[in-house]
């Protein structure tokens, strides 16, 4: 950053886990926080996963903050934000966030996730093109593809031979066609490729990450998203856990939102245009549901209350596994500063602190 001149940088979704690790890190690097929140997630999930406490936190804790509650579906109001704002680099956080919730109403989650990306990409190529674009994207892009893996059932998880070509992770190669990818898959995809042509097409710098299970504790919890941070809050409050299919097998990789945050600052720092990369937790971090579950119930010293679900979630993944290889080829100088074990330690401590908050 040049010495005596203040970046501005927008974040959508500033409330939300990934979006208030954003405000935070770039208000820490001595970027002025521009940020859009409606707490739209209040009205996806219920009261429990509201993102109000967050903006409190941030409006009182984070200097140069200044707040929008506005729906990114407003073209009006988001272009007057980008008329009265200099803008140097725009993280697009914000969204419908759940496959169950989208097949609930399809309109809903396109318009938010499609046409909400689509009118901030509009008002950032007409009033700020030299900045750059990040958009948070999501693996379900890929639809249910990586099902069709030859897997191995293991006592806890299922897994890959390592002979496997993708033993080490699925890259950005594997196709989006010809599988079901979940109405929110759809409407994520949508704009994960106009994010794409923008930068392909109008030649402006903009990248998409397609994060895995993107983790922390500013996550608001809720059954139909937000799978760790959900499955510890339950356990550390008692209450019934459900797990969707696959014997509770199913491996995810998991990513603490410092470091998928920290990832948009290298990419800020050198941007491509179009760029494509997965990003999550990869070999270096990832945990099936019954494992995640055994331990936080030693972390917790509390017995879990699970019920099992046989039928799996529609175009949920049996496995997956981020090959974030090609992101490190291009920015080598980003490395992990979480494993599974600590965001999950660090996941329990802030459910207990909740916990004993409200009592």
């Amino acid at each position: 950053m040049d010495k005596g001149k203040k970046k501005n940088v927008l974040i959508t979704g500033s409330a939300g886990l990934i979006g208030s690790e954003a405000v935070r890190f770039f208000s820490d690097k001595g970027f002025k926080v521009i940020g859009i929140d409606n707490d739209a997630r209040k009205y996806f999930f219920g009261p429990s996963a509201s993102t109000a406490w967050n903006k409190r936190k941030l409006e009182k804790e984070i200097r140069d903050y200044k707040h929008y509650s506005v729906d990114i579906r407003n073209q009006k109001k988001i272009e007057e934000i980008f008329k009265n704002n200099t803008i140097d680099l725009i993280i697009h956080a914000a969204a419908q966030p759940s496959h169950d919730w989208a097949a609930k109403e399809p309109l809903t989650d396109f318009t938010i996730n499609a046409l909400g990306t689509l009118i901030l990409l509009e008002a950032y190529r007409k009033f700020t093109p030299n900045a750059v674009f990040i958009y948070c994207s999501t693996n379900k892009v890929y639809g249910d593809n990586p099902n069709r893996f030859p897997f191995v059932e293991l006592n806890s998880r299922y897994e890959l031979s390592k002979n496997h070509k993708s033993y080490n992770g699925i890259d950005e190669s594997m196709s989006l066609d010809d599988n079901t990818h979940s109405i929110f898959g759809v409407s994520k995809t949508a704009a994960d490729l106009m994010v794409q042509e923008y930068g392909k097409y109008f030649g402006l710098p903009t990248g998409i990450f397609r994060g895995g299970c993107l983790t922390g504790p500013a996550h608001s919890p809720a059954q139909l998203h937000g799978f760790l941070a959900y499955l510890v809050s339950s356990i550390a409050d008692n209450k019934e856990y459900t797990i969707f299919g696959y014997k509770g097998k199913q491996v995810r990789d998991n990513l603490h939102s410092y470091d998928v945050v920290n990832a948009f600052y290298h990419f800020y720092l050198n941007p491509r245009k179009g760029e494509v990369y997965n990003i999550g937790g990869s070999r270096h971090s990832n945990i099936s549901v019954l494992d995640a579950i055994e331990k936080i119930e030693k972390i917790l010293g509390k017995k879990a209350k699970v019920k099992y679900n046989p039928k799996n979630r529609i175009g949920d993944h049996i496995w997956y596994i981020s090959d974030v290889s090609k992101f490190k080829s291009h920015f080598p100088k980003w490395e992990y500063t979480y494993t599974s074990d600590q965001i999950l330690e660090e996941l329990c401590r802030y459910a207990v602190l909740y916990r004993n908050s409200k009592s």
